[in-house]
């Protein structure tokens, strides 16, 4: 054969058999898919649902997570509570002043409206407007547990006069709680004290509320907004302020004590404006528990802040607790920001309160059925 040549006929033959055989074969190739292919195909419905899996597991995590947080905070609060309930028990054991706590009835909400003898005309406009009256204030108290009391002492002459009146008028309205002080301006830090000392030994509520008798409140707004931090543990709502230390003797809200804050000039600590503020259960019970020995300044929101002061408590600037009269308190509730509390900053309540109060709660209330629409 290597001495022979091929002819051109095998030659042209070879050749073609070898295209055809060529042909075929990456033929095969294209149409058949390799074993990597296949294994890469098989494998993506596989990826797809571990992907999904991941994905699900991760929102899983997410939420117990929530979860967790929430029962962390709930955690908290109950042990603060529980804290406070421990110190108060062993103070009474030891010889501390009690006070007793039978027929204690739960509430979600005590307000307590601060009032004094000269102030019916205040009260009476207040019952025209926003407090409920009769059965429907019973009512509220049953079944949404808001409770609403005008606060007032005696006078410094018990059975006189101007204590027959409010026992006259608590005879009728049924929405006085009466406690065992003398009424006074300057001794309005005194009242706070028992105040917040006698509504914890009557309610065992989540929050208690101190407004003063020339301010207009919508109930469900401040319902609603004292829910949010039901959780919390150490809470202090209002509108908080740094006003200056009146040093000078002769001037309203004179601070006797001026030189403990510094110089002369110097602003107070931050602390919530006296026309209504709120505090959760553990700080109106460490109150209780600890009033003897609370100092009181000069003016009575400032005690109540200094009160609080060295302790672990989340300050919150509630602004909705604090708007003007109209026209803007009236302007919000045009655009769906209904205010929880309004009055005039200048006059520290609604000036004139007695003839603007209806005024102010046909422009700014909220609505009649709101409060009772509150789910707790």
């Amino acid at each position: 054969m290597r001495g022979k040549a091929a002819s051109g006929k095998t030659i042209l033959f070879v050749c073609i058999a070898c295209f055809l055989a060529g042909t075929l074969f990456s033929g095969q190739m294209w149409t058949r898919p390799s074993n990597h292919e296949n294994t890469l195909q098989s494998s993506t419905p596989d990826c797809d649902h571990k992907r999904k899996l991941i994905e699900g597991r991760s929102v899983d995590v997410m939420e117990e997570v929530v979860k967790t947080h929430q029962a962390i905070k709930y955690l908290d609060k109950a042990v603060s509570t529980l804290e406070m309930e421990l110190t108060a028990s062993r103070r009474s054991q030891s010889g501390g002043k009690q006070i007793r706590k039978h027929n204690v009835q739960k509430a979600f909400v005590v307000i307590g409206i601060n009032t004094a003898f000269s102030s019916k005309r205040r009260r009476d406009s207040i019952r025209e407007t926003w407090l409920p009256r009769g059965n429907e204030l019973k009512e509220l108290e049953k079944e949404k547990g808001i409770v609403v009391r005008f606060v007032i002492g005696h006078s410094s002459t018990p059975g006189g006069v101007l204590d027959k009146a409010i026992d006259a008028e608590e005879a009728e309205h049924k929405d006085f709680l009466r406690l065992d002080h003398v009424e006074g301006y300057h001794e309005l830090s005194t009242k706070t004290r028992l105040y917040f000392s006698t509504i914890t030994s009557l309610w065992d509520a989540d929050f208690y509320v101190k407004v003063d008798d020339d301010v207009h409140l919508n109930l469900g707004m401040l319902v609603s907004t004292l829910a949010k931090y039901r959780s919390r543990p150490r809470v202090y709502i209002g509108c908080m302020k740094s006003g200056p230390v009146l040093y000078q003797k002769g001037v309203k809200y004179h601070e006797a004590e001026h030189w403990k804050f510094g110089e002369e000039g110097n602003k107070y600590f931050r602390h919530a404006t006296g026309q209504i503020y709120a505090i959760s259960k553990d700080l109106a019970t460490y109150i209780s528990i600890n009033w003897p020995i609370l100092h009181k300044y000069a003016n009575e929101d400032v005690s109540l802040g200094s009160w609080l002061l060295g302790l672990e408590v989340e300050h919150v600037d509630e602004r909705s607790m604090c708007c003007g009269t109209p026209p803007d308190c009236d302007w919000k509730a045009r655009t769906g920001n209904v205010c929880v509390a309004s009055f005039d900053w200048s006059c520290s309540g609604i000036c004139k309160s007695v003839e603007r109060m209806k005024e102010i709660h046909k422009a700014c209330g909220e609505g009649h059925g709101v409060v009772w629409n509150i789910e707790l």
